[in-house]
């Protein structure tokens, strides 16, 4: 015998449960969601820009009557490929923060409860946040222009310069992300986020290595910040020549991406991870 259910006149009866949301409309939901917190926060932007500018600033006219790169480059044109390059890292304690503060007041618990995939979550913020990245780049390269950076290289070069800063930028999002959940909170997350700060220092960024001491030129050589850098200066300048680096340009460019590829393999799991312990 069947049993048979009964409704009560006055009841609504429950929807039939939804297919879950897929992964890609799940990473554009999360993104649009976060860039609407940015326009909704101006400040954001507009501090991190002012900020960006500063520091441009004090390097090119505090900094570089005393640095000489040498190989008849000029610091300027010597300074902003680094200065852009290093920017990624500057943006990522915008973002460390704001994962912090969305973990802190329980807007993941919410998300974790939607049938939809854990990855997803975190990629839709690395999407808006490699969005806002690329706007601070191209406002940091702009201003580099107005204080006298000129590129020596083609226009593709130049473009193929900017799309690896964006690469960098999405790559480096991962580990800020992965500092944001470590954290628990703002405060946390932008101390946190200050240990990345060396190696930005510790590179062909700012200085030319061969300044620095013999036993931190092995370190400052192999670090990812440098290869990065000595990417976007060969393909500005008109080649690794011109730039007085030892290897072709293709050379650079394929160590930067691999380094980018292999900071994504290990920090975007990791997050994915740590986001779905997070609770």
């Amino acid at each position: 015998m069947s049993a048979i259910a009964f409704t009560h006149p006055g009841a609504e009866i429950a929807p039939a449960p939804q297919r879950p949301a897929s992964a890609v409309a799940t990473t554009v939901s999360v993104a649009l969601r976060t860039a609407r917190k940015f326009i909704r926060t101006p400040q954001l932007i507009v501090l991190g820009t002012v900020q960006g500018a500063m520091f441009l600033l004090i390097f090119r006219y505090v900094f570089g009557g005393a640095i000489q790169p040498g190989d008849g480059i000029s610091y300027v044109d010597f300074l902003i490929p680094g200065f852009v390059t290093t920017s990624v890292l500057f943006g990522g304690m915008t973002t460390a923060a704001g994962v912090a503060e969305d973990l802190e007041q329980g807007f993941f618990d919410r998300l974790r409860s939607l049938p939809v995939p854990r990855w997803a979550l975190v990629s839709g913020r690395v999407l808006a946040d490699t969005g806002m990245q690329t706007w601070g780049l191209a406002v940091t390269t702009a201003i580099g222009f107005l204080v006298g950076f000129r590129i020596h290289g083609t226009a593709t070069e130049a473009l193929g310069a900017f799309g690896l800063t964006v690469v960098f930028a999405f790559a480096f999002i991962w580990v800020f992300v992965c500092m944001g959940l470590v954290a628990g909170n703002a405060q946390a997350a932008q101390g946190m986020s200050l240990l990345v700060f060396p190696l930005t220092f510790v590179s062909s960024a700012y200085v030319p290595v061969e300044s620095m001491p013999g036993w931190m030129q092995p370190i400052a050589n192999n670090q990812p910040i440098t290869i990065m850098v000595n990417a976007v200066r060969s393909l500005t300048l008109g080649g690794a020549d011109a730039a007085g680096l030892a290897h072709s340009t293709g050379h650079w460019v394929i160590l930067s991406l691999v380094w980018s590829a292999a900071i994504v393999a290990v920090f975007a799991p990791l997050a994915v991870a740590r986001y779905s312990r997070t609770g």
